[in-house]
């Protein structure tokens, strides 16, 4: 995956070597990149005034395979830079009919896109440090707090020591003053990403601590920062960020990690349904209304 510069530059420059045509689409983009990287290649074209077998064209033109790779590299570029306004202004181009279908397809589109980019070796090398983490840190702020959360609720049924760390303006480094080598952190941000998690990453590694990021893909900050990085694509449809892939992946992990916890899971459950049913923390099966 080429890096921002690279991206930009073939883009800036690609006047000296393309078509009138494939100058305009260049121009174009580099212009209004935050409504161009999200236009399909016949949208695209026709804003432009060029047919769409030629916005295909000048994707090859500029090396790539076709204009989905292009499309998602562009979209990597530019995620971090699209302010929530501009992001908001996605919305109204949805025909307000359609709102369910494009919704949901884009988010399937994630869980494709997902499965495909996600490296099997990278994922098992995380199950690997985190079951051999004496104590496992989680950071999400934002957006990202609820996943946080979600993934440190069912860690702690498989982990005696889970923290989740509050990143707040001091309170990152001092809830890990115990961290150590052994130990696990991992950060989960998307754009617009989170300059505090990043931080509390940081600070980890210097510690020595093993360092884990769930992000959105290489061009994300998280990653400069990580030793391993696990990628979910959040392209969204709207200002709302798209989480099915993340949390998907986020599944993965806790059933990766739950197969090699197996006995120590069923004992531990088999002690939770008693409490559980002895305090009716969920409603019994023959419950009537």
């Amino acid at each position: 995956m080429q890096n921002a510069g690279d991206m930009m530059d073939r883009l800036n420059h690609s006047g000296r070597r393309l078509s009138k045509s494939h100058r305009l689409i260049a121009e174009y983009i580099t212009s209004h990149y935050d409504k161009a990287v999200f236009m399909t290649a016949a949208s695209l074209g026709e804003c432009v005034g060029v047919s769409e077998s030629t916005v295909v064209r000048f994707a090859s033109a500029l090396g790539y395979d076709g204009y989905p790779q292009l499309q998602r590299s562009l979209q990597e570029l530019v995620s971090h830079r699209l302010t929530a306004n501009q992001r908001f202004e996605r919305v109204t181009e949805i025909d307000p009919r359609n709102v369910l279908s494009t919704v949901l397809k884009s988010d399937m589109q994630n869980l494709h896109n997902t499965l495909e980019d996600l490296d099997p070796a990278v994922f098992e090398h995380v199950v690997s440090r985190i079951l051999s983490a004496r104590t496992v840190y989680v950071i999400g702020l934002r957006s990202a707090a609820p996943l946080a959360q979600f993934l440190v609720n069912y860690l702690r049924y498989m982990f005696d020591h889970v923290r989740l760390v509050s990143g707040g303006a001091a309170d990152g480094p001092e809830e890990m003053l115990e961290l150590h080598e052994t130990d696990v952190l991992i950060g989960i941000s998307f754009p617009r990403y989170s300059a505090r998690t990043v931080e509390v990453m940081r600070f980890a590694r210097h510690c020595g601590a093993q360092v884990i990021a769930i992000t959105d893909g290489p061009m994300s900050p998280l990653c400069e920062v990580a030793h391993a990085c696990l990628t979910a694509r959040t392209d969204m449809a709207s200002f709302v960020d798209s989480l099915a892939a993340p949390i998907s992946v986020i599944n993965a992990l806790l059933v990766a990690l739950s197969l090699h916890r197996k006995d120590a899971l069923s004992g531990h459950f088999r002690r939770l349904e008693e409490i559980w049913k002895s305090y009716r923390v969920y409603l019994e099966e023959d419950r009537h209304a």
